[in-house]
This record gives structure tokens, sequence and C-alpha cells, in this order.
């Protein structure tokens, strides 16, 4: 055996491919391959109010780069890190019917199965299975009583000879952060465990050259997740070394821009150059959210080894704020991407068929409510407050509390129309409360309320004041008053969290427990219609909630 052949051998010993033997490809030839990915699409199949991002224009992007690399002999591969539904009214209402399709007509090759879609009763999930031409992957998820896969753990792709498999996998976070109604059935196994046994299992069975995980787990710097389940750098870390040669991910929705290793690029602006994370051999890439970007990673596969050659986050159609003669306006960050008349003709019915309900006025406000996950997750908001003040006063209650993960996005100053009450709670939770002694209540709070920030489970409240520690709370007054343990309390909570989501008490079990049945989503707009033209200065945080650390 020549030193070449040996060395190529044990290339592939080590990384667990096919010997040589198995290998398609041809000794000494350099075969391009492009992979293409998004994540955490989110209802987002239409282009927003500046003409940023959607479908149709990512569809375009796409089609040229396929056209440009197939047209050099190379080969392209289109992924999803997952969590398609959920975020925009037209596509809700709809069962992300337009964005599953919609990505079917722009060729994708494998998805991701993220914690959204399980928003939705697993009907409409199976549903979307068959509404994609491609599969939804997840080699983590089982059913509990018969200790079985739900769906499939892999697809295996023939790149011009270069013999791939894409395996996918899922956040054990979906058990806390699904909807319990929906989930309770479902096991979300440890990724790292289930990985270990699909990658032996392909190896034995398929002998890729290459194998790429697509995920929706979260990528936290140098492994910190904190209170969430483990992302994609403690996935690399646990395999052995290049046992997985690229992730696209999702979960996390952030540029994976690295401005050294372990260390986030937290500057990346549209347009920038963008080098992705790599630990323990393996590639780590994310492109942000709702298809900002489109990730294009070209790499160079010879003799069993992958380089990467370039890297970039391409924007959609991104715009940036520029002073022209002193007024501020919006521009292009790059040159503007056309979109695809046969896809934008498709999803037109779609998007006219939402249009017709979504643009009644409900209300007036004189401000912006703040709902930006970047702030709603961090401190009390004026639209955290007024969606827990909105399900206190429907409940009757003392006091309101909410998840910060409930609260999706802002409401700008003017008119307030349904569309906008739906981008806030898109998620179709009920209304409920529970009748407590002080002393529960205290409790509760000492769980809840302790909650850290930049998660979706950091809760928002009206009606209460407390200073918070790490651990407890103290100095509790309730309307004024202070907690007094043998009091009788009543407090409103969305049904998501009174089941145990976002890893709150589960107390649907209490004898005081009742659930309205109202939809978050319409006690926001009855409350917003009732209050019009809304005073938004009324919902400002007042020092109400002290936190310690």
């Amino acid at each position: 055996m020549t030193k070449t052949l040996l060395l190529t051998a044990l290339s592939f010993s080590l990384l667990g491919c096919s010997s040589v033997a198995d290998k398609t490809w041809e000794q000494d030839k350099v075969y391009n391959i492009t992979v293409l990915h998004t994540n955490d699409h989110h209802g987002r199949f239409w282009q927003n109010r500046y003409g940023e991002y959607g479908m149709a224009a990512r569809k375009t992007l796409i089609d040229g780069i396929r056209s440009e690399v197939e047209g050099a002999g190379g080969s392209v591969l289109l992924l999803s890190g997952g969590d398609i539904n959920t975020g925009v009214p037209e596509s809700d209402l709809q069962n992300a019917e337009p964005d599953f399709k919609g990505m079917s007509l722009i060729g994708y090759d494998a998805m991701a199965i993220g914690n959204h879609e399980f928003d939705n009763p697993m009907a409409i999930l199976k549903q979307q299975e068959e509404w994609a031409n491609f599969p939804l992957l997840s080699a983590n998820i089982y059913d509990k009583k018969t200790n079985t896969r739900l769906f499939q753990p892999y697809q295996m792709f023939d790149l011009g000879g270069v013999k791939t498999a894409v395996i996918g996998l899922t956040t054990e976070d979906t058990a806390k952060v699904g909807n319990p109604e929906y989930v309770t059935g479902i096991d979300f196994k440890d990724p790292t465990t289930e990985a270990r046994k699909v990658i032996a299992e392909v190896e034995k069975n398929e002998h890729p050259d290459l194998i790429f995980a697509v995920t929706h787990m979260g990528h936290y710097q140098n492994a910190f997740y904190g209170v969430n389940a483990p992302g994609d750098v403690t996935l690399a870390r646990a395999l052995p070394e290049g046992a997985l040669d690229m992730i696209v991910g999702g979960h996390s929705q952030e540029p994976v821009c690295m401005e050294g290793p372990n260390v986030v690029d937290t500057e990346f602006k549209p347009g920038d150059d963008c080098v992705p994370d790599k630990q323990n051999g393996t590639y780590i890439m994310q492109a942000h959210e709702w298809g900002k970007y489109v990730g294009r990673a070209d790499y160079q596969f010879k003799n069993g080894v992958l380089t990467l050659v370039n890297y970039r986050l391409i924007p959609v159609n991104l715009v940036k704020k520029v002073k022209i003669n002193g007024e501020s306006k919006r521009v292009l960050v790059e040159d503007k991407i056309e979109q695809d008349p046969s896809l934008l003709a498709f999803l037109t019915p779609f998007q006219e068929n939402g249009q017709a309900e979504l643009g009644n006025k409900v209300a007036e406000s004189n401000a912006k409510l703040e709902g930006d996950r970047n702030m709603v997750r961090f401190q009390q908001t004026n639209l955290g407050r007024l969606v827990a003040k909105a399900q206190k006063e429907r409940a009757k209650a003392d006091f309101g509390v909410v998840n910060s993960g409930g609260v999706r996005d802002s409401i700008e100053a003017g008119t307030i129309t349904y569309k906008d009450v739906l981008k806030v709670q898109p998620f179709g939770n009920q209304l409920t409360y529970v009748d407590m002694s002080g002393k529960e209540v205290l409790d509760y709070l000492n769980v809840v309320a302790t909650k850290p920030v930049d998660t979706g489970a950091y809760a928002q409240f009206y009606g209460i004041s407390m200073t918070v520690g790490e651990t407890a709370v103290s100095h509790v007054k309730i309307n004024g008053k202070s907690l007094d343990l043998t009091e009788q309390y009543r407090f409103s909570i969305p049904s998501f969290n009174a089941a145990g989501g976002d890893g709150y008490p589960n107390i649907t079990e209490h004898p005081g427990f009742v659930n309205t049945g109202f939809v978050d989503a319409e006690v926001l707009k009855e409350y917003l219609e009732s209050h019009s033209p809304l005073k938004v200065e009324e919902y400002q945080p007042t020092g109400e909630i002290v936190y310690q650390n």
C-alpha cells in the first residue's frame, strides 16, 4: 500500500467513514460541495413591510447559487435547522402550509424538527410532513409507550460521488417548552447518546464519506448553555473528534460568527464577514432567524478530507438606517434580490387569505409596547405587564403572571391590528387561574420569579411587587398590601405554564385551578379594544420587581 493510500485509509478509520473499497469518489479528484442553510423560519413566508427576507427572494438567491455551483460541476445541499411554525399570523392560521410547500418549491433537502413543530397537535405535524417533499429529521424523539422513534433519524445524499449522511437532532428542552398538551406521550432523549447510536448505525449500513447533523439545539458560546439544554458545542465536544463534519443548527436564533476561539462576534452586522465555530473537528453554523440570511458554506473534498474554502451569511434584502441629507432612511445592505415570480404567485393567495381578517383595526396606542426578545426576556416591560394585566382582569385575579417566551413581538405606536395581537401571542394558549394560600403563592414565586434572564421562562408580572433574590423572593406585596401567608389569593397564568411549561410548577391538579377556555390572543384583543386609545405610560414598570442579582 502506498503512503498516500495508507494515510487515506487511516483518515477513514479515524473519521469512522467508509473503507477504501466502499468509496465512490476518485483518488486525487477535488469535489466541490456547497451547503446552504436557514433556520428558525417562524412563519416568515412573506417579506416584511420593508421588503426584507421572504421565501420568494430566498428562492431567487438559492436558484442562482445552485446554477453557479452545479454549472461548475459541484453539488449543493440545502438544509433547515427547524422551527418552521409559529410567529406570523398569516402562517399560523394556515398551519404553516405556505411555508412547508414553499420550502418544497425552493428545493430543501432536509430539516431538523424544532421545538415549535410541537405547538400544534401531532396530526398537524404529520400533515406538514406530507406537504414537505423533503424529510423532517430527528433521531432523538421517541414514543414513550413503544420506545420507538417517531421520525426519520437520517437521510443519505450522493453529492457527486461523495456519500453524505445527514442526521437530525432536537433539543431536549422541547419537553419543557413545548405545549404540554401535545408532548406528554413523547420522549425527547439525550441528543448526544442518540447521535452516537445513529452515527454507528449509519457507518455500519451506509459507509458514508461525510456525516453532517442538522439540529435544533442552540449554539452556546464555549458550551455555556446555562439553564437551557446542552447545544451544538456540547454535542461536538462529546463525540469523537470529527465524528460530525458539520452541524447546521437552530434554536438560539443568532448568527454564529466567531471573533476567536469560543468567542462569539457580538458586533456582527449584515454584510460582515462571518467565521463559523469549529469544535473538536466539527464546523458549527447557524443563520440567525426568519430567512434573514442564507448561510453558504463552500467545501472542497479530496481524498477523504473535507476543507472549508469559504463561508458567508448572505443577507436577503436586509436594510439598514442611514442619514441622507439629515434624514434617516432605510437602504439595502447589499444588492436587491428580486422575488421569484412563480413562488410569489404561489404564496400570494395564502398572504391574501390571512390579510383579509388580520388587517382589522383593534385599537390605537400613543407609544411602542416593548416585546422585543432582547428586552422582554431580560426585564419587566410595558407590554409584558399589559398582557399580564389583561389576563389578570379577565380572570378577576389579584395579580397576573406571564412567561416572557409567550410575548413574541412588540407593538408599534399608532394603529393596532388583529395581526399585531397575534404576532405578540401566536400560540393559542388559554387563560387559566388558581386560588392559593399566601404560603403556596410564596412557594410558587420562589420558583417562578427566580427564573433566569435570557430564557422564555423569565416572568412578567402585574399587580404584585417583590424583591427577587437568587433562590427566593421577599417583601412581597399584592395590590399594595404585604403578602399574608394565611390569606387566599388568585393569580392568572397561561395554560402552557400552568401545565408545567418552561419548568414552572404544574398546578393543573391544584383544587383551586380553573382553565377558563379563553384564548390568550382574544383576551389581549378585547382588552386593547376596551382601553383604546391606549396610554402606554400607564404600563411602564416603576420598580415593582427588584432583582438583587
